[in-house]
């Protein structure tokens, strides 16, 4: 797995592009990976809706929950499926709306620093073999490709950076199998 110098994208992942994005600040070095859970609707998995949802193209009319979430604009970087597929919504160099309010070590504004990773799952849910496998050739990766993520401490979770609005990726998530 190696990371295109040019585009900042996985060689090999399959990319869609996001709308739900900008640019880094200037001074921002990438230095943070945030792991995320997600399922649509909660708890089921497949569908593609995921996929949707990050490209703005989510239909309210398909589920009661959809439409809680209607007209959000979010995404995250790569999205690791249950099977280990690997996909890519927003390139590295720019900035994914994934983390919303938030803070790590001080810093506010966790998505100017930060690289997300979401999973395909939910906190209760154990995550699969597959995910874990891709998850750490893709951290490897990223710690090849941008050094000041090998730091201790720098690979969190979403509850760790938004404490008491989230919760993921839940305790279903080894960390053991990462660190």
């Amino acid at each position: 797995m190696r990371i295109d110098p040019k585009s900042h994208v996985i060689v090999g992942a399959e990319f869609i592009d996001s709308p739900n994005y900008d640019e880094r600040p200037d001074d921002a070095d990438i230095d943070l990976i945030v792991v995320h859970n997600i399922s649509l609707p909660p708890n089921e998995f497949g569908g593609g809706y995921v996929n949707d949802l990050f490209q703005n193209k989510l239909d309210p009319g398909v589920h009661p929950y959809f439409e809680e979430i209607k007209g959000m604009q979010v995404s995250s970087h790569l999205f690791i499926e249950r099977s280990g597929k690997l996909i890519q919504f927003v390139p590295f160099n720019q900035r994914a709306w994934h983390a919303g309010a938030s803070c790590f070590e001080g810093r506010e504004r966790c998505n100017d620093f930060s690289i997300g990773i979401e999973l395909e799952g939910a906190d209760d849910i154990d995550y699969t073999d597959e995910q874990y496998r891709v998850l750490q050739a893709v951290i490897l990766c990223l710690q090849m490709t941008y050094p000041e993520l090998n730091r201790d401490g720098h690979i969190v979770g979403h509850c760790d950076i938004a404490p008491g609005r989230k919760t993921d990726p839940g305790r279903a998530f080894d960390w053991d199998r990462i660190t």
